[in-house]
């Protein structure tokens, strides 16, 4: 049978034990562990256009994944390209699969519970738009106006609450149909987000459609692990030069083709 001695001896020793033993709560240094594996794995999507796809020569290419390219050169840091999808992008980030969630990431006050976010690097908006020559600013200025949306869609939603009584609003099954609408002169207004903006004005119209204004705004962030203040600072400091020197905006002209919006 075990003596007080002996006993007091174990029960010292695993008190000394739970001292050392590091906390569940602790976190490796993220940019620490970048710096000495030389690569940052960074998730980007695989099927969103223009943010992230696979092109012709079958590797990945879109803003964000220029963001990603752009944030690895200037850490030093080989780009190892994870593509996700929205539904597993953040549980990749979770179970360290990856360094950075780069994926037209909005935030959220879900979303901010279980990661940090960075400063916005890309617009991402619905809005209504239409050819330059069309005087529209506000909705009240659709009056008497046709305006094609895709039907369900959070400006279609949105916009139906806003509206005078006069606006036609006509519906369409998809972005195509939409976009369909709006390059054969069915409608003269579409409202729609400035991705789909973005493949018209790739299809180079007459009629560009311009922003005339906001239905709803969510930018882009970058997605990374709670608690390591080192690697957000160092990647809100390269957002900031890429802003400043004219990169980040040189990519939203490559892939939306429009300067970025001042507010970002």
């Amino acid at each position: 049978m075990m003596n007080r001695r002996n006993l007091c001896m174990l029960a010292l020793a695993a008190v000394a034990g739970m001292a050392m033993a590091p906390s569940p709560q602790a976190r490796a240094d993220a940019l620490s562990d970048i710096g000495a594996r030389g690569t940052i794995r960074i998730a980007v999507p695989q099927d969103f256009p223009p943010f992230g796809s696979v092109g012709a020569d079958m590797t990945p290419q879109g803003y964000d994944v220029d963001i990603a390219n752009l944030i690895g050169e200037k850490l030093g840091a080989k780009v190892e390209i994870v593509p996700v999808t929205s539904a597993n992008r953040i549980p990749y980030l979770q179970t360290n699969k990856v360094d950075l969630v780069i994926s037209s990431l909005g935030k959220n006050s879900d979303r901010e519970k279980v990661i940090d976010f960075s400063e916005a690097y890309a617009p991402f908006y619905n809005g209504v738009f239409a050819p330059a020559d069309v005087a529209v600013a506000k909705a009240e200025d659709l009056a008497g106006k046709t305006v094609g949306v895709t039907r369900g869609a959070i400006e279609d939603l949105e916009l139906t609450k806003v509206v005078p009584a006069s606006v036609e609003i006509k519906r369409y099954e998809d972005n195509n149909g939409t976009i369909s609408a709006f390059l054969s002169g069915q409608v003269e207004v579409i409202a729609t987000g400035n991705v789909v903006a973005a493949a018209i004005l790739e299809k180079n119209p007459p009629k560009r459609p311009e922003l005339k204004f906001l239905i709803k705004n969510s930018p882009c962030y970058i997605g990374m692990n709670k608690e390591q203040p080192a690697l957000m600072a160092k990647i809100n400091g390269i957002i900031a030069a890429a802003r400043s020197d004219g990169a980040l905006n040189a990519i939203s002209q490559k892939w939306l083709k429009v300067d970025l919006p001042a507010e970002l």
